[in-house]
């Protein structure tokens, strides 16, 4: 069967499961370490939470210095959204791959699997692993578990290519992603009495005031010749709930934020300034009036960024299987910076496009699959 049939069998039958991230991907899992053991894969199969798991699988001698092709198995929800069809069944039209995931990023895992008896039949002098995640849409959940697990194990491969959807391109630096939710716990009572209750969504917006004063320091951080756009961590306030009625001092607050630093100092200085002001002005004046009062960070997801590396082993044997010789930096996170931390060089290129995700209709084109089999066709050459 040629690639590209034996690919969009794959993507097909990938597509029809519904591994939106509130769901369990198992079956998904299963079906996928299912078609490589065939294929002599050596597959193990990760978790830490019930019903979801990684799947690590090896083709090739055990020995270090391998390749990880890494992709997230979990999809973003359809609820809401106006498809034109059923969205967890493949259809083709004009060229394009319509289905949740196609772009984001089943394609490139369809790709990657498509591989496996050409891997299976080459004499690797490395081996080739397959790295697919859960709950990478939610904070790289299951990323962090396959990451800790292979550094364990003592596994040591050089390098990763992580198949988010690039259009092809070269991409060796992405921001972090941090994500908080602080929660206000104060004193309810009748908007008459003040002096009776603790505000809680009073402090909630002080604390929202001094993120804002601290998002205006971030521009000036900014590193000489920065590629990223915006060029500078940014911070964002996304969500602020309290309060029942007009009448009401509200007891309850909760402020969703997050921010995507270019650099581990700019996380440092946020967190440190946000934290500073909450334990030495706002927890001590809440707690002057109602010792109960409080302020607690409930939760917490902080993803790395992926740092560009001038010597990237990882940016070298893409652009060695591409031809590419250009790389950009992109503002969305993935799972590359996970791989980084673990001591693996990692780069990200796959098909389809960014701007097609989390849509409804999400497509990827027979055209960048075929350019990502391309690619991948080489790989075996790139492991002698």
């Amino acid at each position: 069967m040629e690639r590209m049939d034996k690919t969009l069998e794959i993507l097909e039958r990938l597509i029809a499961f519904p591994s939106i991230s509130s769901e369990s991907n198992r079956d998904l899992i299963d079906w996928i370490a299912a078609y490589l053991e065939p294929y002599g894969a050596r597959c193990q199969i990760t978790s830490d939470t019930d019903g979801k798991a990684n799947i690590f699988a090896t083709i090739g001698p055990d020995v270090d210095g391998g390749l990880i092709l890494s992709g997230h198995t979990d999809v973003v929800p359809v609820a809401g959204q106006d498809w034109s069809a059923d969205p967890f069944t493949m259809r083709e039209e004009g060229g394009l791959l319509y289905g949740r995931g196609t772009c984001d990023m089943k394609g490139f895992i369809a790709a990657a699997l498509a591989l496996a008896p050409e891997f299976a039949a080459a004499d690797l002098a490395r081996p080739v692993h397959y790295a697919f995640t859960y709950d990478e849409e939610i904070g790289c959940l299951g990323a962090r578990v396959l990451v800790d697990e292979m550094v364990k194990a003592g596994l040591k491969p050089s390098a990763a290519i992580i198949g988010e959807p690039t259009s092809m391109r070269i991409i060796e630096g992405h921001k972090g992603c941090c994500e908080y939710t602080t929660e206000f716990t104060g004193v309810e009572g009748h908007s008459s009495l003040p002096d009776l209750g603790v505000n809680a969504l009073e402090y909630a917006t002080r604390y929202v005031s001094k993120l804002m004063e601290i998002r205006q320091d971030l521009p000036a951080r900014a590193p000489e010749g920065s590629r990223f756009d915006p060029p500078h961590t940014t911070l964002q306030i996304c969500e602020l709930h309290s309060g029942v009625a007009h009448n009401v001092i509200p007891n309850k607050a909760a402020v969703g934020w997050e921010m995507r630093p270019i650099q581990q100092s700019d996380r440092d200085y946020v967190r440190e300034r946000i934290e500073s002001f909450t334990r030495d002005v706002l927890l001590p004046e809440m707690k002057a009036k109602n010792p109960v009062a409080n302020i607690e960070e409930i939760f917490a997801s902080e993803v790395a960024g992926l740092e560009p590396d001038p010597d990237s082993e990882a940016v070298a044997i893409v652009r060695a299987l591409t031809g590419g010789n250009e790389t950009e930096v992109v503002s969305f996170g993935t799972e590359a910076g996970l791989f980084q931390q673990g001591g693996v060089s990692a780069v990200i290129c796959g098909p389809g496009s960014i701007e097609q995700a989390h849509k409804p209709d999400e497509y990827v084109s027979r055209d960048q699959l075929a350019a990502c089999l391309e690619m991948l066709g080489r790989v075996a050459g790139q492991l002698h």
